[in-house]
C-alpha cells in the first residue's frame, strides 16, 4: 500500500506543481520553473510527460537568460523580490489595519503568518533565481547561443516523435 500511496501523492504534487506553473504564466511567478517541476514530477509515471521535461527546463533557462539581458530588467526584479519579500515581513508582523483601509479590516493581510513566510520565501528564491541567471547568463552570449542551439534540437526531437507517432500538431 505504501508504494500506491506514494504513486498518489507524486502525481497529485506533479499535478499541482504543472497547474500552477501554467497559472504563473500569466500571473506572477515562475510558470516555467513550476511546469518543469510538476513535468519532471509527472514523468516518473508518463511518457508525455517525459518528453516535455526538457523543452520546458531549456525555456526556463531561456526565460532566466532574457530576465538578466538588461539593467533594467535586473533592477526591476530585484526590487521586484525584495518587494515581495518586505511584503512578507509586513505579514508577520501584522500591522493594525490603518484608517484610509477602503474595505473591511478582514480584508487586511488575509493569511496570516503563513502567508508572509511563503512571501518571504519566494523573495529569497526569486533573488537566488537573479543571481544564478546573471552568473551564468548575463554578458556571455555564447551561453545563450547554446541554449538556443539546445532548444532548436529539443523542438525538433519533439516534431520528430510526433511524426513518428502520427500525431499532429495539436498533440492528438
Amino acid at each position: 500500500m505504501a508504494g500506491a500511496a506514494k504513486r498518489v501523492l507524486l502525481e497529485v504534487v506533479g499535478w499541482v506543481l504543472l497547474v500552477a506553473g501554467i497559472a504563473a504564466l500569466v500571473l506572477p511567478g515562475p510558470g516555467l520553473l513550476l511546469m518543469f517541476a510538476g513535468l519532471a514530477v509527472l514523468s516518473q509515471q508518463y511518457e508525455w510527460a517525459e518528453r516535455w521535461v526538457e523543452p520546458v527546463r531549456l525555456r526556463a533557462l531561456r526565460g532566466a537568460a532574457e530576465s538578466v539581458e538588461t539593467w533594467p530588467r535586473i533592477v526591476a526584479s530585484t526590487v521586484f523580490s525584495l518587494g515581495l519579500a518586505a511584503c512578507g515581513v509586513l505579514w508577520i508582523v501584522q500591522p493594525d489595519v490603518p484608517s484610509w483601509w477602503p474595505v473591511s479590516d478582514g480584508w487586511w493581510l488575509p493569511g496570516g503568518v503563513w502567508t508572509g513566510v511563503t512571501q518571504i520565501i519566494s523573495g529569497i528564491l526569486a533573488l537566488a533565481l537573479i543571481v544564478y541567471s546573471f552568473r551564468r547568463f548575463y554578458g556571455k552570449p555564447d551561453a545563450v547561443a547554446i541554449l538556443e542551439g539546445k532548444i532548436d534540437d529539443a523542438d525538433e526531437d519533439v516534431r520528430e516523435h510526433r511524426h513518428h507517432h502520427g500525431e499532429d500538431a495539436s498533440g492528438g
